[in-house]
């Protein structure tokens, strides 16, 4: 064979298998406002029902524990302060996989091995950081005593808290899978598995809070071992799911589960860190004036328990809508489509307000009435704790507006991967502003407890003015998001 001839095999060969291997298919997304709404709300009203489905594992706790005493509660509430701490650590991680995923499959519908290695290293993250999570643990009641608690309550709210973290992995492990189904429009089913492990749970409850059919009553402990159980149940079926949904088991997420992919495990950690020190920020905000609170009164915290978990549950609306748009938003930055990048950030924001609105108009209205639900009204004791718990709440319908305004910002960011300067700024927002503002207003004016409430409102005021006045420049100045490449985007 001449050198012309091996010159033509070659270049030929060469041909043949760039013709053979396919090229990257863009996600097509809507062009118009409508279309887009349609798309968000086919992904975000599931979602928010998931949320609430699962965050109502506290609130089936907290109704039930409610029901042993005020004491009980408020040590419930301590624990959780420590308990929260651990799953905001690790909540970064579980939600880098939405940006890593949705991006990748933006750009190519096809980049199967990305969204594996993703999920894969995500998973790695949580059981890697398990250990020093159990150190946090053991330190729950010596804590709670060096924050000048009342002793009992932190005895209770160590054991409760003991009880409680052994559902830890498991219920990241959850979330890790939810986010990657919901990538790929599977979230259906997980809203009717994310319901199962509600029953499970509170069926657990009943059993071996009150001691039902001759379990034993182990009152606050139980509580938290129902919970973590039902974690555990609630992921295993998330596994078998994933591995038998036609639409998932092609993507083959656990293939190769024990070898580690280092530079996506990287990607995972740089771009997850900051999204948890932004969950501290604003979560610990909200533990911490447990904390300040505790310092009033017990009748106090539990109030504040009481109307936090009402603004909570309110929070699972616009949380879930968030979720969908930083899909949608980083489908349509993998796909460098500036104008769907815009358009679903803008949706998302608009729906989030509404979805919280209507929870906090009958909350700011009927105020008592919500109250009611959590403590046996025929007991005097409780009439305190009913009548606190009715003051805080119009002040909690308050802030939800603007609670929904920033966590929409920040869950869009997340879809462009920028998220160190939303890190600063609700580090700024939530402790140089609104701690600050609740710590004075309680102690130092007439207002109490009531002061602390003010201060939550400020503080998420000034975070949702910064988060979307920087969604704002990303979107409509320079640089473009769309066209970013997605290291720039994490060092942003």
């Amino acid at each position: 064979m001449s050198a012309a001839d091996l010159h033509f095999f070659s270049y030929g060969y060469i041909m043949t298998e760039l013709t053979q291997t396919p090229q990257p298919q863009k996600v097509e997304l809507p062009d118009t406002w409508s279309g887009e709404l349609k798309a968000l709300l086919w992904l975000g009203i599931p979602m928010a029902l998931t949320q609430l489905a699962q965050f109502s594992i506290f609130t089936i706790d907290i109704l039930m524990i409610g029901r042993l005493g005020p004491q009980d509660l408020a040590a419930a509430s301590l624990g959780t302060v420590i308990y929260f701490l651990l799953w905001m650590l690790g909540f970064g991680p579980v939600m880098a996989v939405s940006p890593l995923i949705s991006q990748a499959l933006g750009a190519d519908q096809n980049d199967r091995h990305s969204v594996r290695v993703s999920v894969r290293m995500a998973l790695w993250t949580i059981v890697i950081m398990c250990p020093f999570m159990l150190v946090l643990v053991l330190m729950a009641e010596p804590l709670s005593l060096l924050a000048g608690q009342d002793p009992a309550q932190s005895a209770k709210a160590g054991g409760y808290v003991l009880a409680l973290a052994a559902g830890w992995p498991f219920a990241l492990g959850t979330m890790v899978l939810r986010n990657y189904l919901a990538v790929i429009e599977k979230i259906r089913v997980p809203l009717v598995l994310a319901l199962l492990t509600t029953l499970i749970n509170a069926g657990l409850n009943a059993l071996l809070i009150f001691g039902l059919f001759g379990f034993p009553k182990l009152g606050l402990v139980g509580a938290g071992i129902a919970s973590s159980m039902s974690y555990a149940v609630g992921f295993f079926m998330f596994v078998i799911y994933v591995n038998k949904d036609k639409t998932s088991a092609p993507f083959r997420v656990f293939e190769h589960l024990f070898r580690p992919h280092w530079d996506r495990f990287r990607d995972v950690v740089m771009l997850g860190w900051p999204i948890s020190i932004t969950t501290v920020f604003e979560g610990m905000l909200f533990n911490a004036c447990v904390l300040l609170i505790g310092l009033i009164g017990v009748m106090e915290v539990a109030a504040y328990q009481i109307a936090l978990n009402v603004a909570t549950l309110a929070f699972m609306f616009p949380w879930g809508f968030s979720m969908a748009g930083a899909i949608r938003v980083g489908l349509a930055t993998g796909a460098e489509n500036h104008g769907a990048v815009r358009r679903a950030g803008l949706v998302t924001m608009v729906a989030s307000v509404i979805g919280i609105m209507v929870v906090a108009i009958p909350v700011a209205l009927w105020p008592h009435g919500v109250a009611s639900l959590y403590l046996d009204t025929s007991q005097p004791e409780n009439q305190i704790v009913i009548a606190l718990v009715a003051s805080f709440l119009p002040l909690a319908a308050a802030f939800m507006f603007f609670d929904a305004v920033q966590v929409s910002a920040n869950q869009i960011l997340r879809g462009l991967k920028d998220v160190r300067w939303p890190m600063v700024a609700s580090g700024i927002s939530y402790w140089v502003i609104g701690f600050p503002v609740a710590a004075y207003l309680a102690f130092k004016t007439p207002l109490g407890a009531q002061g602390i409430w003010y201060g939550l409102l400020f503080g998420l005021l000034s975070a949702s003015v910064f988060l979307s006045y920087r969604f704002w420049r990303l979107a409509w100045g320079q640089p473009n998001p769309a066209q970013e490449s997605p290291k720039s985007a994490a060092k942003a």
